[in-house]
This record gives C-alpha cells, structure tokens and sequence, in this order.
C-alpha cells in the first residue's frame, strides 16, 4: 500500500462549514456551469507546498498543481510573507500612479526572457494575456487573420475561445472571426509518427497552406503553446515551430508562444517551452505559475511591437496590482534562487522512467509524453488505440482516493495529467508512481 511522505506541516483545524453546506451554498447561489472533479467531490481548505488537506485533515499530493497554477508551492513562505508585507502596506493601485513593484517585477521577468522581448504588459489571466495578444497583433502588423492550432486551448473568454479548437470549451456564439485553425502534430495519433524524423517540417506545410489558400495571404498572428495543456499534453515536435514561424513571418505575421502551462522551468529542460524549439517568438504569454496560484498573467514583447498599442487608450484596473506583482517577484525569485527548472528536469527523469515501466506492463497505456513536470499519460483500449475514456476516469478517482491528485484531459478524455507544484521530492515521485501502480493494478484487473 502506498503511503504519502511524511510532512512536518499539522493544519490547524478547520471550524467552518461542513462540505455538505457548501455543496449546497454552490447550489443554491453559484452557476450551475461550474464544475467539480470526482464523484464525491473533494473540498480543500489548506495547503502546504506539494500537499493539500481537505476539511477533515486528510492530506494529498497535488499532483496537479490547481491546473498549473502553483509552481513554488502551496502558501510558500518566502511568497507569503512578500504578500502579507504589501497586504498590510498598500492594497491597490493602478497604473495611472507610480508603483515600484510593478516595475521590479517587469524588470526581472523580462531578464528570464531573450535580448528584445523586454516589454511586459500585466493583466489578471491567460485568456486576457491571449486576447490582448491578438489585439496587439493585429494593430502592430494591420493584418487580420490569425492561425491556431486545432485541439489547444488559449482561454475561456470570447476571443480567446475564438483561438481555442476544442469543441469542449466553445459555446454557438460569434467568435473566431479571422481565426483558422491548422493541423496538431500529434505524433502519437497524427500522419506523421514519433518514427519520422521529418514530422515536424511536414506538420507545419499546413500553416503554409492555410496562409495561401484558407487566408488573405497576409497574417496577423500565430500562435501555439509548445506543449498542449487541456489538450492532452501534446508536444510540438522538433523543428515544427521553426518551419511555422518562418512561413507566418513571411506572411507579415508575428509569432506567439502561449506559455501558460509550459513557463517558468517546468519542462525542465529550458526556463520557456520554446527554447527547446530554437526559435525565439515575438510575444510570449504567460498566466498561471507566474503567480503560485493569484489572478496574475502578462505579455511580453518587443518595444517596436507594444508601441502600436498607443495608437488609442489600453487600460487594465488591476493589471500589475502592489499585490499581485509582488507575489509574482517572490515567486519568479523563489523559482530561480532554488532552481525548480533544475528540479523538474531531475524529477522528471524519475517520473518518466517509472511511467515508461507502467507502459511496458500495462498495455493500455498507450503513450506517454511531455517534458520534465509537464506529463501526459494517454490510455486506449486497444492496438487502433481506441480512446479508454472510463477506465482513465475510473484511475482518476482511485488515485485520489489514495491520496493523489491529479488531472485529466485530451478531446477524449483519456489522458492523465500530471503537473504538480515544482517544489515536490523524490519521495513524492516515488509515491505518485506507486499510487498509479496500484490504481492501473486495480482498473485493469
């Protein structure tokens, strides 16, 4: 039986309403769009680093990281006390005065980033970055058309569900107008294999195609995540971005790394998912684990591009907030000082290698995927690799009840996500392979 590492935090206990309550406090006053993870759905009440405890104390391993959200840890301390310090000072605001966290932090975000993209623009989530992103496209370039990838995913707001390809998380309203969605290099269930050294060249002729026979012939954007969160964990092969961003460069169009999941370190090998590709985009967005958890995103460029968006007034209330900028600094400082990139690329070794041993026991595991923390394992049922949607929901709740937690994602739904805060251990891998031993064991019996 597999059992959490020990931790040395004790929760206080927890006196407010009970879960029931809650369920129905959501039920009777909250959207009844919003969703919950599991059957018996859990409620978390504290957090400490790699771990979450619900309202009884039971702890579990995020494995999860609040989708990606929380890269230092749950309530770091080196994080909370920048926040407290500003909390307790000045609360808000705007850019309309002078502040000095907001200019401190862009400096030191901008210094992760390469030489020329040293323009940030602060606002409170990706799907505001992205939309404002597109916006800035299109001014700087006076270009329209903007090219996606199908199956990623930019954001829930309406331009960003415009980029978004993912039928899931579109609703039958207006969007998407200039928005043409390109082919994923899905090399485990594309045309082109893992085995095909030429995969990514031959992937990215249908960004060319798309600019001289879907479009003006004249684009505003591209943009991809270099690997794909909500849509399973798909990463963009070698040199795919590279032929990509050459044909929309040509076409008058800038490039765009959605950085969202795959920023600050967690891919292990490079601080940004695209310094893998040896490719440097225009703009880079980034929402998420810039934060460790708060409302916070931005966008970075280059001063040319930027300087297009003073044609007419572009004003964010809480874009670069005292508070929000300072919990960003303390995290960014936090992630370089204790090297979490390092720490994901190590971690993720061990992880790796734990799931290619599941694989090679379990066929159902059909393939295994990502970068350092940034983890999908996609389950099938048979060698046509029909997606296994309930036996990866039936291995979702086992590993809870066990004590991880974890996501799951992919059109299917039938790919575990496995993405946690950056700080965990060797133990906490060890635990998190155990637990998914036992549920695959258990599942597949």
């Amino acid at each position: 039986m597999s059992k959490l590492p020990p931790c040395e935090y004790t929760p206080d206990k927890y006196d407010g309403p009970s879960k029931e309550e809650v369920m129905k406090l959501r039920g009777d006053f909250l959207t009844p769009a919003l969703v919950t993870y599991y059957k018996d759905p859990i409620m978390l009440v504290d957090g400490h680093m790699q771990y979450l405890f619900n309202e009884k104390g039971k702890r579990y391993l995020d494995g999860f990281a609040g989708i990606v959200s929380v890269s230092a840890g749950h309530c770091h301390p080196k994080v909370m006390e920048a926040v407290n310090k500003q909390n307790a000072r000045l609360q808000h605001t705007t850019t309309i005065y002078l502040h000095p966290n907001i200019a401190k932090f862009a400096e030191k975000l901008a210094g992760t980033l390469p030489d020329g993209l040293d323009c940030v623009y602060f606002t409170n989530s990706g799907s505001e970055a992205n939309d404002l992103a597109i916006l800035m496209a299109r001014t700087y370039t006076n270009n329209y058309d903007v090219i996606a990838l199908r199956n990623g995913y930019h954001g829930g707001s309406q331009g960003a569900m415009g980029l978004t390809a993912h039928s899931s998380w579109k609703f039958s309203v207006p969007h998407g107008f200039g928005v043409h969605h390109t082919v994923v290099p899905d090399r485990y269930r594309g045309c082109f294999g893992y085995d095909d050294p030429e995969s990514g060249a031959k992937y990215a002729l249908d960004v060319k195609d798309i600019i001289e026979r879907g479009s003006s012939g004249a684009i505003a954007a591209f943009i991809a995540e270099p690997i794909q969160g909500v849509g399973g964990v798909i990463e963009m092969p070698p040199n795919y971005l590279q032929h990509a961003y050459e044909y929309v460069r040509d076409a008058g169009g800038i490039c765009i790394a959605d950085e969202v999941q795959t920023g600050f370190g967690r891919t292990g090998e490079n601080f940004w998912g695209f310094e893998s590709h040896n490719v440097v985009p225009d703009m880079v967005v980034m929402a998420k684990g810039i934060g460790n958890g708060c409302p916070l995103a931005a966008v970075v460029t280059t001063k040319e591009i930027a300087q297009s968006m003073t044609q007419a007034i572009h004003f964010n209330t809480f874009g670069g907030n005292p508070v929000s900028c300072a919990q960003g600094l303390a995290t960014l400082e936090v992630i370089l000082d204790d090297d979490l990139q390092g720490r994901s690329k190590e971690l993720g070794k061990q992880l790796f290698a734990g799931l290619h041993a599941l694989q090679e026991k379990y066929p159902c595991i059909g393939d295994v995927r990502g970068k350092g923390l940034m983890v999908g394992v996609e389950l099938v049922e048979d060698d046509s690799k029909t997606p296994a949607t309930q036996l990866t929901a039936d291995i979702f709740e086992t590993c809870k009840e066990l004590g991880l937690i974890i996501g799951k994602g992919g059109y299917y739904g039938n790919v575990l996500r496995i993405k946690p805060p950056m700080c965990l251990s060797e133990k906490d891998v060890v635990f998190m392979l155990e637990v998914l031993e036992e549920a695959f064991a258990k599942e597949t019996s």
